[in-house]
């Protein structure tokens, strides 16, 4: 038969795919007044944001102002205003980390603890995979209304439909009663609705209720709910908006709430679980020198982290960060807190939580299952990729390639982790025998009581309140440093290398940069014989690593970059003879 002739859309309906771009954003779940300032907010929208190079869909990075922001830190969360306790990410959240914002693409984090002001409505999500290094983003306040329209009918442009500051995100609120917490419901995005218990505050009651509601939610298998995502004090609702709208999902869950079993006598399956730890491992020595060489070389938990941790909990020695990390035992809260069922937990003891902030900007490379602390809370990295969580060490692999069900991630909701130390050469060998399906995981049955927890508490309220306000006092005098050296004042961008005009000599090369990066290592030095395709500069972009070859064989005439420089396409990085 023939070939169909080709169907052509309306002009009006065809992408524009130019340098900048107009995306429908709709407000929340956590903007002004609580987290951002109202002229945050206004900046937010009024700003082209520029396409930062180490992009990829885990998230877009963007560059431009910072926040003023509403708050001076996170509390427990962290030490600056953008942490908060581990909440549940929607696709296309702008996600704050530290002062820079992350688009976050559909390979991103389920759950994290950065503040999100705005979520790019579902319509609009397909320009997330057109952008690339150097374009510009407008973000337009839509309403809700605009953005189901914009599910059918997609456009290269949008217009504004609401103010850009309305409801800060928040679309309903219940005052605590009969001693079970206050909820607040807020919007993210028009496709997912987050439910959050209490206020702002490590409170494992708060966790529990959350596994009530959705357990509840599960039971009742409610058409147009697609899936459910818990944080540590909230539960993310992930709706289909065309079968259940947000709107209504809202008030089945307020309906639900009042039926939910007394947060007091929950009790859940909890398995103990023992890992192996390589303290201080090398590949998380090599991700901080990576971090210090391409993001930012001055920042106060560089050059250890162990140091850091340390420091802002008023410990005496980094033996006391060892022996707190191995003597405690961790209450996995989250999973999927960065990638591939990382799970996210908290030392059962608060005697043991160690609390920290998180880098700021964020790392860009972090080696698969590092673990690190952010806040009250400890993770497990799932994948290697970006980060923020203070490095402590390594362990092994937690998605279990060789799964024979329909799960693959090794720890479940409320498992109890503790570490029992290992060599770095002993964990790459544990590491690959869990690669090849022959290592087991070393777990033990139990259950966790929210009564019996809130008795040990009782119990050692003493001995706690003194931990904590040692802890407190150290964690304010590093406020206060940060604040005396400059940490949370406006910095500048680092300064990108144009392409320069350089003669290559007669006969030779000058070799370019193909794409704009930074530069992660030069390979060779002036003077030095290189081979035909030998690497002279290695570039990092896009979270990647690209070795830039010699085009022919010749010797080194000149090196004219840096590791940490940034370099435009086109820029000159050596010349060969």
């Amino acid at each position: 038969p023939e070939p169909a002739d080709p169907v052509v859309g309306p002009v009006a309906d065809r992408p524009d795919f130019a340098g900048h771009w107009t995306i429908g954003a709709l407000e929340g779940p956590h903007a002004a007044p609580e987290f951002f300032t109202p002229e945050d907010v206004d900046t937010f929208y009024a700003t082209d944001w520029q396409v930062h190079f180490n992009s990829a869909r885990t998230g877009v990075r963007l560059v431009g102002p910072r926040p003023e922001w509403a708050r001076p830190d996170g509390g427990e969360a962290g030490l600056h205003p953008s942490n908060i306790h581990d909440t549940p990410y929607a696709i296309g959240a702008v996600d704050y980390t530290g002062d820079l914002p992350i688009l976050l693409g559909p390979d991103g984090p389920s759950l994290g603890g950065f503040v999100c002001p705005a979520t790019v409505a579902t319509g609009e999500r397909w320009k997330l995979g057109q952008l690339r290094p150097g374009d510009t983003v407008r973000f337009v306040p839509i309403a809700t209304d605009h953005a189901a329209a914009l599910r059918t009918r997609p456009a290269s442009a949008v217009e504004p439909s609401r103010p850009a500051r309305e409801d800060g995100g928040v679309l309903s609120r219940l005052s605590a009663s009969d001693g079970e917490p206050p909820v607040t419901y807020r919007r993210s995005g028009d496709d997912n609705l987050l439910v959050e218990y209490g206020e702002m505050k490590l409170d494992l009651a708060l966790r529990m209720r959350v596994h009530a509601l959705a357990e509840r939610l599960a039971d009742e298998g409610v058409p147009g709910i697609v899936d459910l995502t818990p944080g540590i004090r909230s539960l993310q609702v992930h709706v289909d908006p065309d079968a259940l709208p947000v709107g209504k999902a809202l008030g089945l869950v307020r309906e639900l709430e009042r039926d939910l079993p007394p947060t007091h006598d929950l009790v859940v399956p909890s398995r103990q679980v023992r890992l192996p730890l390589s303290w201080d491992d090398p590949a998380t020595r090599e991700a901080i020198e990576r971090y210090m060489t391409g993001v930012r070389d001055d920042a106060p938990w560089c050059p250890w982290n162990i140091e850091f941790i340390r420091r802002v909990n008023g410990l005496s020695t980094v033996d006391d960060v060892y022996r707190t990390v191995f003597d405690a035992e961790y209450l996995v809260l989250g999973l999927g807190d960065v990638y591939l069922g990382a799970p996210v937990a908290t030392p059962l003891d608060p005697r043991h939580r160690l609390v920290t902030t998180k880098y700021n900007p964020a790392r860009t490379w972090t080696a698969e299952n590092s673990v690190g602390i952010g806040g009250a809370y400890l993770c497990i990295y799932g994948m290697e990729g970006p980060g923020g969580y203070q490095f402590v060490g390594r362990t092994t692999q937690v998605w279990n390639s060789w799964h024979g069900g329909e799960r693959p991630w090794n720890l479940r909701f409320f498992d109890r982790i503790s570490w029992y130390p290992v060599s770095a050469e002993e964990l790459l060998d544990l590491r690959a025998q869990s690669a090849s399906g022959q290592l087991a995981l070393d777990t033990t049955d139990g259950t966790f009581a929210l009564a019996d927890y809130e008795k040990f508490l009782a119990d050692n309220a003493e001995s706690i309140a003194a931990f904590r306000a040692t802890q407190a006092a150290a964690f304010e005098a590093e406020r206060q440093a940060w604040a005396a050296a400059g940490e949370f004042d406006p910095k500048p961008e680092p300064v990108t290398r144009p392409p320069a005009r350089v003669e290559a000599p007669p006969g030779g090369h000058v070799v370019e940069a193909p794409f704009a990066a930074t530069v992660w290592r030069v390979d060779v030095a002036a003077g030095e014989r290189v081979e035909d395709a030998q690497s002279l500069v290695t570039l990092e972009a896009m979270k990647t690593e690209a070795r830039i070859p010699a085009p022919a064989s010749g010797e080194v005439v000149e090196v004219l970059v840096s590791p940490g420089d940034q370099v435009a396409p086109g820029t000159p990085l050596v010349v060969l003879g």
